[in-house]
């Protein structure tokens, strides 16, 4: 029988298929959840939080309402397409996935989006095992070689879960968000899950929908690519052409879309249009904002 937990602000909490006790009681638990498991939660539409960073157990969370960002209905306003075309920010793609989880779990202040945080130890290094194994991205913001900005998250299929995201300069988290987005449209991906609504995430275009509508979303994005269907212009994530088709990302027959190829595919088209990269990404989000 699953177990329930309260876990405040109307959280539904599930252990779901996924055995709680042995997680959380026995010595094995004290280590990294298993990648496997981790990855069947996520396409279950769980995902696992701590109480507090020092926390040893992790409890699962299916929320009664899931937070979602249309890939085509990003809000791209004026002020962040000027800090997208000015350049004001280096972004990278998996180049600090580390730094990026310390900075997310790293303490904030008192605000509407909480305080302490829900990254534990063990969460982090559940994440660092599963960004070896290729399964789990960040977006880094830097200036100069200060990193001031990024999100991470875990990404299958045409699915892209984001986690966490931190900002210390201005803009900085709105700026890897939309370079996230452009990626994700353009290596095709369907669905990008923000879990929980804030005011943050709402200004940009996140949405919330019931957990029913969200799992029928998370089926039909877990759908294998089929060879040849990524040809050049396919209209794919929300709307958008994936332009360089599947040979242009990288993408072996059959093979899913991932983050680090269509950021790949974002840089290398900016170049052939001999323009900055976020000039081309700004242009190509309020075109369709």
């Amino acid at each position: 029988m699953p177990l329930v937990r309260g876990a405040g602000e109307g959280k539904a909490v599930v252990a779901a298929t996924i055995c709680y006790t042995c997680l959380v009681h026995s010595p094995y638990s004290l280590g990294p959840i298993p990648p496997d498991m981790l990855m069947l939660a996520y396409r279950s539409g769980i995902f696992p939080m701590a109480d507090s960073r020092d926390d040893p157990e992790v409890f699962w969370v299916e929320p009664h309402a899931r937070a979602i960002l249309p890939l085509g209905g990003f809000h791209c306003s004026r002020s962040l397409a000027r800090s997208l075309r000015r350049g004001r920010y280096r972004v990278t793609c998996n180049a600090g996935f580390a730094r990026v989880i310390e900075q997310c779990a790293a303490p904030r202040r008192a605000t509407s989006e909480g305080g302490e945080s829900w990254i534990s130890a063990r969460i982090m290094a559940s994440y660092l095992e599963l960004h070896r194994l290729g399964h789990a991205h960040s977006v880094e913001c830097w200036q100069d070689d200060r990193l001031v900005g990024g999100l991470y998250g875990v990404g299958f299929d045409r699915v892209f879960c984001g986690e966490s995201m931190f900002s210390r300069a201005s803009d900085a988290s709105k700026v890897a968000l939309a370079w996230l987005v452009a990626a994700l449209r353009r290596c095709g991906a369907e669905l990008l899950d923000c879990q929980f609504t804030t005011p943050h995430l709402a200004s940009l275009g996140a949405v919330e929908i019931a957990q029913a509508r969200y799992a029928e979303l998370l089926s039909q994005a877990q759908r294998p690519y089929v060879a040849g269907a990524l040809g050049e212009g396919a209209a794919l994530g929300g709307g958008a052409a994936l332009g360089d088709g599947a040979a242009g990302l990288g993408l072996a027959a059959g093979a899913p879309a991932a983050l680090p190829a269509g950021f790949a595919a974002l840089l290398a088209s900016a170049a052939n249009s001999s323009s900055s990269p976020g000039n081309f990404i700004a242009q190509s989000l309020t075109q369709t904002s």
